[in-house]
């Protein structure tokens, strides 16, 4: 039978609030997470990956003191990438042992059936430990937990350039919700509406200072691309 905590780990890991949020809250119910686990796709057209910025998810293991299996896909094939992200995992189970996957979804079925597909194959027990939260109350209890984090892409109406690299505090959160109710996109962005990026939380050692960055805007959706970071010591 599987354990319901101590589990040994590998996370998911994009880079954003979601993923990052996941391995906090795992290792608070005392799961050991061991690896990250992150595959780059070719385009932000990805059905299971996030896209800006991946890049620099190496600089966030750096910060985390965690070891991350990484691969490039060529693709955006659903399929293709959900056969690289096993492989990967495969790779975590025979490196680390690991007996147990994390994810960062909230409410996204089509992620959540493919990952526990994967779990089934490899034998590895499914964590999620954000799913179906209030999304109001997550946002909240992410900037009370200390997570800090910025808007790395748009592409819902009701979001507009100006959130573009900007830190979510507080005060964010209640805009958010307005521009939500009235737009009618997902709170917590799970949708695609907006991608973010995790410059300091509890897991880090040493938080990300952005050095350089462009901002990228088509009229209707755009990105913030980071073309220079370090971890600020």
């Amino acid at each position: 039978m599987w354990r319901e905590f101590e589990l040994k780990l590998a996370s998911l890991f994009s880079g954003g609030k979601d993923s990052t949020c996941a391995i906090y809250k795992a290792e608070r119910e005392g799961h050991d997470v061991k690896c990250l686990v992150s595959i780059f796709p070719p385009s932000a057209e990805s059905y299971l990956l996030h896209y800006p910025n991946m890049g620099f998810t190496s600089l966030q293991a750096q910060a985390m003191r965690l070891p991350q299996i990484v691969a490039q896909t060529d693709t955006t094939d659903p399929e293709v990438e959900l056969k690289e992200l096993q492989n990967l995992l495969d790779k975590a189970k025979k490196d680390f042992g690991i007996d147990g996957i994390v994810h960062g979804g909230l409410f996204s079925d089509y992620q959540r059936i493919r990952f526990d597909r994967i779990g089934n194959s490899l034998d590895l027990k499914i964590i999620s430990p954000l799913w179906h939260l209030d999304q109001k109350n997550y946002l909240q209890e992410l900037l009370e937990s200390k997570f800090k984090f910025i808007v790395t892409s748009v592409t819902s109406a009701g979001l507009d350039q100006t959130w573009l690299g900007r830190e979510i505090i507080k005060d964010d959160v209640e805009q958010l919700v307005k521009l939500s109710a009235k737009y009618g996109f997902n709170l917590a962005f799970e949708g695609g509406e907006a991608e973010t990026f995790v410059i300091d939380c509890p897991l880090f050692y040493s938080p990300i200072k952005i050095v350089k960055a462009n901002k990228i805007w088509d009229g209707y959706r755009g990105r913030f691309e980071i073309t220079e970071a370090v971890l600020d010591k």
